[in-house]
């Protein structure tokens, strides 16, 4: 890498007032030039959603401390923040896209609801490197103080290192202390899911409407998931691709009588 300092784009899901991505940005100034581009309201669990059928604005804005750095807002998706980042904002492609600190867990399946990871998948889609974070705690006085320190760890190796061709990292942070903070460990995604419920109610006018609901049931008891890491107190980190294909299953499909 040359003696400039890496151009790092920054992003989530939750807002760009959220706390969570303010936490990220003091961090990344330390280590790169940093450019926001962020939604201009909450945008949870959207995931790879984008904006095909409305348009889309993006205005820069003074959120705090900007002095130093740009911030934009935008009226679309996390994955739609990244798009327009890199087509209309940046002069050239960044050397990273970190997108987070998301407020509440994207570890095992909720990997693929997730607004904040899917803002890092579409920067892995156009070959930038990429990481989303994630704190286990959804409120919105989240203490990111904890996370900090190994935000920075994990970033500084990305940019030593990079990330193979369509892979990104999914981080979770566990609400923990610092000083209970165990470690890091690299993970597979848990095979956890949701059991889901609709609470189904009335509105005065007759008119039924609902609310999502359910329970998080993990079923994997393998000593080697994300969850279980963030259980035992260490930050989870695991290898995300975009390519969905099945390739332990295609010599089996090939041997289906698919044309006869």
């Amino acid at each position: 890498m040359s003696q400039e300092k890496p151009l790092i784009l920054v992003t989530n899901d939750d807002g760009i007032t959220a706390p969570g991505i303010r936490a990220l940005i003091e961090v990344m100034k330390q280590l790169g030039d940093v450019i926001v581009v962020a939604p201009d309201s909450p945008q949870s669990g959207m995931g790879h959603a984008i904006t095909i059928s409305d348009t889309l604005f993006c205005d820069q804005v003074t959120v705090k401390e900007t002095f130093k750095h740009k911030e934009f807002s935008c009226s679309g998706t996390p994955a739609d923040c990244v798009k327009i980042a890199t087509q209309e904002i940046l002069h050239r492609k960044p050397d990273l896209c970190v997108s987070g600190i998301n407020h509440g867990s994207n570890s095992s399946i909720n990997v693929i609801y997730s607004g904040t990871m899917s803002a890092a998948v579409e920067a892995g889609i156009e070959g930038i490197p990429a990481i989303g974070f994630s704190l286990l705690d959804y409120s919105l006085n989240a203490d990111f103080e904890p996370s900090k320190k190994f935000v920075k760890r994990i970033t500084k190796n990305v940019l030593k290192n990079g990330l193979p061709k369509g892979v990104v990292l999914n981080v979770n942070l566990p609400k923990l202390p610092e000083s209970e903070i165990k470690g890091i460990k690299v993970c597979r995604q848990a095979n956890a899911r949701w059991e889901e419920e609709f609470d189904k109610r009335t509105n005065p006018q007759g008119r039924d409407y609902y609310w999502l609901s359910g329970r998080f049931v993990n079923e994997d008891e393998g000593e080697d998931s994300d969850e279980y890491a963030l259980a035992q107190g260490y930050v989870s980190v695991v290898p995300v691709q975009f390519d969905l294909t099945a390739h332990h299953f295609l010599s089996d499909l090939n041997n289906w009588d698919l044309n006869d």
